[in-house]
């Protein structure tokens, strides 16, 4: 019997992938509805969800397509992007990402699915990854101390301009200078930063830098033009002048370039993406921030730190300000909330792999490559705009309308200068084969050049594009671990110990409330991988990327639905980024309106901590309004102090539903209240896994929400990064997102500068949120909600009886979250969260978040991914971890001495001749059945943090440290 295609399409189980991210059946929705003693799910979402702002009808989305009809279309979308072979450089190029990093690392659940290290004894495999990471670093740029990675290297060079305002006591001055051969995206965004900063930005000839009152100055080494200059003279200079200095290096370049701690900076920053990470079209790549030693209190982002365990052993964990926003609000000196953990790993993976002398030897082949192209072109009469290089030349005085042509007619990309040079950058990819068609296209096919002659000369001349000032003399990857795996087979190993020291989504439920660690479906991270998303360069021509760009515009049309507001910006590469972008929209509509002098911003007292730390970045002034005894804001507090900050009023930021996991009845009315007083209304979009399908922030009175698509729309946490924040807005403040000088934005006023490197933020990323969307439609989205907010009451309702449940909402549910309340038994057994946090790792559970929002609780968030079986495997351990706190409370355990203090307990705890514990090792290491069937062991005991603080140390420990 025929089919046509339509009967087919009626045949296909569209419904399929939505019951495989969904994680309850039919018959356990029905059991947990029942234990809630609720009919339907409609009754409880009516019950949750203020009958004010629901939505009260279908999103206008597709209907789901099936995983193999949405990577079909994906891939049709991606055959529109050509792969050109790429020279345009700029801070992006070609590399080869080793395989068995890509297939173990990028492409492997037990890295990408994994949280922030925020519970070390469980996460030592990705902090080794990244404490590597930081010595890399360190050894390549000569300095003390590096973090383990920023966004990209233009926040990074932005967050270095305000370190070297903070700690420039010397200087009064309020200007930074910005050499005229930084890259451009990077003089982009650091000029968006200073604005806000209110800091005067001078752009000028590096070498006029002596002539400028200035406290800190960012210089590019490599420039942007491929001149390689001797900075030392003029960072010894500025330090005689009291001018801290910033170095913008190129890592690739250090191999064989002398380190800019050498030469005299205070800062070091840069990306790691040519470290074995694809372009992807502008990211997620892992930059780096390197110091001195004395800058280590004030230094941005998150630092890996070698402390020591119960024990006495070696033990990681993330040292000293992590959270220093959560703790220090609108005083934070940053209010940086994530990194780009995956990336940072791959790339260190890339150093441990290739060690000094691959490195070495990759280094070397590019320059060489580049010194042949040199002299080719310049026997030829094509004269270079420098005597310098390491991987990039500046052809002058040439005819780049024949070049263009003819570059496009064997599809490749150059660099085109507004004055009509083009430049030329090699990477590791470059062949000599690849030479020959570049001598085609700069010089015609007439050239006569030989590649092979051309080596020749080279070698024997001893031709090279480095001064003898900047050729690197020091050492590098001196440690055993970048000397010790240069088989596959050993690396392979290597990358599967560190693994099997993490707990990852692929081994149970990682409950932590407010992060959302729902299924990253693996049809949605295919495409990552592909060439022709993870082989685009940002900077590729408009017409080259049309896949790219149409894939971009679906998924902002989705959002667009999903959120209610009129316009999509997919610029910020990170959810505190996204606060930060939408603020700065607010302020520059309010400035075009003639209102800028509003700068009072309204934050309650539950925010997130990069709340008032990004509303401090945009200059605005913080003020605090009050929660009432149920945790909701308080509308009273609200009116009033809208109306004492009236003439003043910019922006009130919430978080809908609250902080506290409870849907307020009340969010109308505070939008409404904001608005009479002239302010724009932000809401957080961190919990709006609570809200897709069944209300829209901006129909109930938002003016701009940030979303975080590592969380509700499925990229993955990676270890603690990549993540994306683009912005929703309504229409009045479109025209005030961010722009890009390099890659223009229709609709966006020109003169809106950047937050992020590329225009598009980590691009390479967005086919997974596309995808989850294009395969849930309106209906599994819509569902998924649902089940969340189900499993969170379920939760609530399974551990009340053990746990006081913090808050609900009027009619005795939650959101899609609750905070278990450990106070009152802090208070009768001396247990505190953090006990609790511990021992869950002994069930084989990562902890719930902890002491947020409210100092000793716990807030558990189990998203709509997980089944019931998994979430009464959770349940169930915390009600065992209640009867043993019972047991300290009635004095059958010291309170001193007992199972959750001594928590978690690892192998070399049961094997310890001297166990004399008061209870059994069969019930510290193996407390329930499903531990024995499946048990995760923790690689360390509890960690001692305050030691590791007094005696920071962030470099690689002995090797002798790591064996088992």
């Amino acid at each position: 019997m025929a089919f046509d295609n339509r009967r087919l399409a009626e045949l296909a189980d569209h419904d399929a992938f939505i019951r495989r991210h969904n994680g309850p059946g039919t018959d356990d929705i029905a059991a947990m509805l029942a234990s809630l003693e609720m009919e339907s799910l409609d009754a409880l979402i009516e019950r949750t969800v203020p009958a004010d702002i629901r939505l009260g009808r279908e999103l206008d989305l597709d209907p789901p397509r099936s995983e193999a009809e949405a990577l079909d279309y994906l891939k049709r979308l991606a055959r529109q992007n050509k792969v050109f072979k790429t020279y345009i450089g700029q801070g992006y190029y070609n590399t080869h990402v080793p395989a068995v990093i890509q297939r173990n690392v990028l492409e492997n659940p037990g890295w990408y699915t994994a949280y922030t290290p925020y519970q070390p004894e469980i996460a030592q495999g990705r902090l080794e990854g990244l404490l590597n990471f930081q010595q890399m670093v360190m050894d390549l740029t000569g300095m003390e101390l590096a973090n383990a990675s920023l966004l990209d290297e233009a926040t990074a060079a932005a967050e270095a301009m305000a370190l070297c305002q903070r700690a420039n006591k010397k200087s009064k001055s309020n200007a930074f200078f910005v050499a005229d051969d930084v890259l451009p995206q990077t003089l982009d965004v650091v000029r968006t930063r200073a604005h806000y900063f209110g800091f005067q930005l001078i752009v000028d000839a590096v070498d006029s830098l002596a002539e400028h009152d200035v406290f800190g100055a960012l210089l590019q080494y490599p420039g942007q033009s491929g001149e390689v200059r001797d900075l030392a003279p003029l960072l010894a200079t500025a330090r005689e002048k009291g001018v801290m200095t910033c170095v913008a290096a190129d890592i690739m370049s250090l191999v064989l370039l002398k380190e800019p701690g050498a030469l005299g900076a205070d800062i070091v920053v840069g990306s790691s993406q040519r470290f074995g990470v694809p372009m992807g079209f502008g990211g997620p790549h892992a930059a780096f921030f390197a110091t001195t030693d004395k800058l280590k209190r004030s230094i941005p982002g998150r630092i890996i730190g070698v402390s020591r365990d119960s024990r006495g052993n070696t033990a990681l964990r993330m040292a000293m300000q992590t959270r220093e926003q959560h703790i220090r609000r609108e005083k934070a000196t940053s209010n940086i909330c994530t990194a780009q953990a995956l990336l940072a790993n791959m790339a260190g993976f890339y150093a441990v792999y290739h060690g000094a002398e691959g490195l070495t030897t990759i280094a070397t082949r590019i320059h060489r490559l580049t010194t042949i192209l040199a002299e080719g072109v310049a026997s030829k009469g094509v004269k270079l705009a420098h005597d310098s290089w390491f991987d990039t030349l500046r052809l002058t005085g040439v005819d780049a309308g024949k070049i263009h042509g003819r570059a496009m007619t064997h599809e490749i990309n150059l660099r085109y200068f507004d004055n009509g040079d083009i430049g030329v950058s090699l990477d590791e990819t470059t062949t000599a084969h690849d030479l020959d068609t570049l001598f085609d296209v700069i010089l015609g096919e007439e050239h006569g050049m030989s590649v092979s002659a051309l080596d020749e000369t080279v070698v024997n001349s001893g031709k090279t594009g480095i001064p003898a000032a900047c050729r690197r003399e020091s050492g590098f990857l001196d440690h055993p671990t970048f000397q010790r795996y240069r088989s596959e087979t050993e690396m392979l190993r290597y990358l599967k110990r560190l693994e099997n020291k993490d707990l990852s989504l692929t081994h149970a439920m990682i409950p932590l409330g407010s992060c959302t660690m729902k299924l990253n479906a693996t049809s949605e991270m295919i495409p990552v991988t592909w060439p022709e998303f993870g082989q685009i360069h940002p900077f590729a021509p408009r017409n080259q990327v049309a896949g790219y760009q149409q894939m971009i515009d679906e998924l902002a049309a989705f959002l667009v639905e999903i959120t209610g507001y009129e316009h999509i910006s997919m610029q910020p590469n990170s959810g505190a980024q996204g606060e930060y972008a939408g603020l700065v929209a607010i302020r520059r509509y309010q400035q075009a309106e003639g209102q800028g002098h509003r700068d009072i911003c309204l934050i309650p007292s539950s925010a997130h901590g990069t709340n008032p730390a990004s509303a401090a970045m945009a200059h605005m002034k913080v003020v605090v309004v009050e929660c009432d005894s149920n945790g909701n804001i308080d509308l009273d507090d609200l009116r009033a102090k809208a109306a004492q900050h009236s003439d003043a009023l910019s922006a009130i930021m919430l978080t809908y539903p609250s902080t506290h996991g409870v849907f307020e009845e009340g969010v109308r009315e505070a939008c409404s209240i904001v608005h009479q007083h002239g302010g724009q209304v932000y809401i957080d979009g961190a919990n709006m896994n609570a809200q897709v399908g069944l209300s829209r922030p901006g129909d109930f009175g938002g003016d701009v929400s940030h979303l975080n698509l590592h969380k509700t729309f499925c990229i993955p946490h990676g270890g603690g990064g990549p993540g994306m924040g683009p912005i929703g807005v309504k229409a009045h403040l479109a025209p005030y997102v961010s722009n890009h000088v390099v890659t223009p934005i229709a609709g966006v006023n020109a003169d809106c500068g950047a937050v992020s490197a590329a225009a598009f933020g980590s691009a390479s990323i967005l086919p997974i949120s596309w995808a989850y969307i294009k395969m849930m439609g309106a209906r599994g989205l819509r569902e998924a909600t649902e089940l969340a907010i189900l499993n969170a009451n379920y939760v609530a309702r399974r551990l009340e009886a053990h746990y006081p449940v913090l808050y609900r909402g009027v009619n005795g549910t939650v959101a899609h979250e609750c905070i278990i309340d450990i106070r009152t038994l802090k208070a009768t057994s001396g247990i505190s969260e953090e006990d609790i946090a511990k021992r869950l790792m002994d069930y084989g559970f990562h902890a719930p978040t902890m002491s947020f929002p409210v100092p000793g609780t716990l807030m558990v968030e189990p998203t709509e991914s997980e089944s019931r079986y998994e979430i009464d495997r959770f349940c169930d351990a915390m009600i065992s971890i209640r009867k043993e706190i019972a047991a300290v409370e009635a004095g059958e355990w010291p309170a001193n001495d007992n199972p959750l203090v001594n928590a978690p307990h690892t192998m070399a705890d049961l094997m310890d001749d001297a166990w004399d514990r008061p209870y059994a090792r069969e019930l510290g290491a193996f407390p329930s059945d499903a531990v024995k069937a499946a048990k995760v062991w923790p690689a360390v005991n509890r960690v001692d943090n305050v030691f590791g603080d007094r005696q920071l140390i962030c470099s690689c420990p002995s090797i002798d440290e790591y064996r088992d």
